[in-house]
């Protein structure tokens, strides 16, 4: 619902009579400005995540781990999502979307028709993305991640258009910094189970990454615009780890057979995606 509401007041929006322009087209889009952005994201992980190991402690992922009588101790698999039980037939939660806001801050320069730009904004966002594994004891292991905010920098090109210039399509493209929230969550209490060297199981990190975009603009009052901007964000996610040590479980736990210190865990999808689409608004000086 989100989504259509806000495609339905952009279009309002941008369809309106302007109410007031500027003398000059071809300096219209040029000055600095400051605005907000208010939209929806979503997470575009995908169905492909599973959780992979490392049972020798060597940093590379991709071992099986096995049982004392050499059956894969996964072998009931993984899912996309958070799991709802200890079995895959328990289901797995779908990854969660949700508000985004923030503020912005940039200036542009218009050649013409052409306009190029700079802008630097911070949003907050409620984006989800889980993935699970089975063990047949059975037991549910998954790894959550949540994007709290990021804070971007990007370049932008666009191209004014309509009888006074009113209009402007873009792209975008730049930098992005994340603050992610991990989290590990499991059913099975025998062994122990540590996140990143804490004790705890949940913690935050930053990731780097970039986004890149599309949007169009609309002068409405004077120096007032509205715009309509689609965004995907990748952050590159590849460092939460769990050992799993033996905890009070048997000197036969599978986690222990290779190295007597434990096994690793961590998610195969190192990248998190995010689309965005908002409603932005500016007012230039």
């Amino acid at each position: 619902m989100i989504k259509q509401t806000l495609l339905v007041l952009a279009l309002a929006s941008l369809a309106g009579p302007a109410l007031a322009q500027s003398s000059d087209p071809a300096t219209k889009w040029t000055g600095f400005y400051v605005g907000g952005q208010l939209g929806n994201s979503d997470s575009r992980g995908g169905n492909d995540g599973r959780i992979l190991f490392d049972t020798n402690l060597d940093g590379t992922f991709g071992d099986t781990i096995r049982t004392t009588t050499g059956v894969d101790a996964f072998s009931p698999g993984f899912c996309s999502g958070a799991s709802e039980g200890r079995t895959p037939a328990g289901g797995c939660s779908e990854d969660k979307g949700g508000t985004e806001y923030g503020a912005r801050v940039g200036y542009d320069w218009q050649m013409g028709n052409l306009v190029f730009g700079v802008v630097g904004e911070y949003s907050n966002h409620d984006v989800r993305d889980s993935v699970s594994a089975f063990s047949i004891t059975p037991a549910f292991y998954y790894f959550t991640r949540e994007l709290a905010s990021t804070a971007a920098i990007r370049a932008r090109v666009g191209l004014a258009f309509g009888q006074e210039n009113d209009w402007m399509g873009y792209v975008t493209a730049g930098a992005v910094r994340g603050r992610l929230e991990n989290e590990f969550e499991t059913s099975n209490t025998a062994n122990a189970f540590t996140l990143d060297g804490s004790s705890g199981l949940v913690n935050s990190s930053d990731a780097n990454g970039v986004q890149a975009g599309i949007g169009i603009e609309r002068k409405i009052a004077g120096n007032f615009s509205l715009g309509l901007e689609y965004l995907q964000t990748r952050l590159k996610d590849d460092e939460s780890r769990v050992r799993v040590a033996r905890g009070t479980g048997p000197a036969t736990s599978p986690f222990i057979l290779t190295n007597a210190n434990g096994t690793d865990f961590r998610r195969s999808d190192e990248d998190f995606d995010i689309g965005s689409i908002r409603l932005t608004a500016s007012y230039r000086f």
